[in-house]
């Protein structure tokens, strides 16, 4: 039998995600403030463990760690030009992983800086580097693409495009991270949630939604509903995706920390995914434990 594509996978109901990739690398003693993407080819076998880990936790795919593999992310790192090396390292060790039975999402985030006239990015400067990025990450064979942590809508659709300039064929999932202000919800750069389905959706990501960001597991919940209801009333064939943090963390002698149970995580999962939400998984403070749990509820 043929193996299912992505796109195609998508429409068949529960898909579920990885949890954190920093999580465990903090976890397993990753130095602090070492640029993550340099253990793709440093310690290889750490990030294999990761991707191991939530496949064996009941993972369908697992994302790519290159999260801060763009060439500005990685010039923060004087790692510039290592950016192809680094990418297409990590998108080894997550098909390696994977194999042929599970999915491989190449994982896209924030260049770390501001567009013009807030910062000193030109877009043309930036749709570039995430084409970069697309292209090596395209070669090794991964399954789809992951743009994550996103707080301004053009550096989002600018990573939208270059990733359908180089494919039109695999599916984009396209997430931002929110707070909750007041009775709203809103990116660090202040766009709301129809705003954000809107744009993403005319953009032509295949799948929409939230990771991150600084909220409780009820606040998630709530989230959940107002991007399926934004979808609703866009009228469009697109899905929802929702990877929560660990719930809100404390601080812990200077140290964040995610107290959240995997069964409080897996009971937050389960009401985002009875709403409506069929592509979970999970953000900061998540780890194989959680995501386990989520699986075994979600899957009973």
């Amino acid at each position: 039998m043929s193996r299912v594509r992505l796109k195609d996978r998508l429409k068949k109901g529960l898909l579920l995600l990885d949890g954190a990739m920093g999580t465990e690398l903090i976890a397993r003693r990753a130095e602090p403030g070492k640029c993550n993407e340099m253990l793709n080819l440093e310690s290889p076998g750490i990030i294999s463990q990761i991707h191991n880990s939530y496949l064996q936790a009941g993972a369908d795919a697992v994302l790519t760690n290159t999260f801060g593999g763009n060439s500005f992310a990685l010039a923060r790192h004087g790692l510039m030009s290592r950016a192809a090396e680094l990418n297409a390292a990590a998108a080894r060790l997550a098909r390696k992983a994977a194999g042929q039975s599970h999915y491989v999402l190449a994982d896209i985030g924030p260049s770390g800086d501001f567009l013009e006239p807030v910062g000193s990015l030109k877009p043309h400067q930036l749709r570039g580097a995430f084409a970069d990025q697309v292209k090596v990450l395209l070669a090794e064979g991964i399954d789809g693409f992951i743009i994550e942590t996103m707080t301004a809508i053009e550096e989002i659709i600018l990573a939208i495009e270059a990733i359908k300039s180089a494919s039109s064929d695999l599916p984009v999932l396209a997430s931002m991270a929110f707070d909750k202000r007041g009775p709203d919800f809103r990116t660090m750069m202040g766009v709301d949630v129809k705003t954000a389905v809107f744009s993403l959706v005319s953009a032509g990501a295949d799948a929409v939604g939230f990771n991150c960001g600084d909220c409780t597991l009820d606040d998630y919940i709530d989230l959940a509903k107002r991007f399926l209801d934004a979808v609703r009333a866009k009228g469009k064939n697109v899905l929802v995706l929702a990877e929560p943090n660990a719930g809100r963390p404390e601080l812990v002698e200077g140290i964040a920390v995610y107290k959240v149970t995997p069964d409080e995580f897996a009971s937050a999962g389960q009401k985002i995914y009875e709403a409506g939400v069929t592509i979970i998984g999970g953000c900061c403070g998540s780890g194989p434990d959680h995501i386990q749990t989520l699986a075994q509820k979600l899957r009973a």
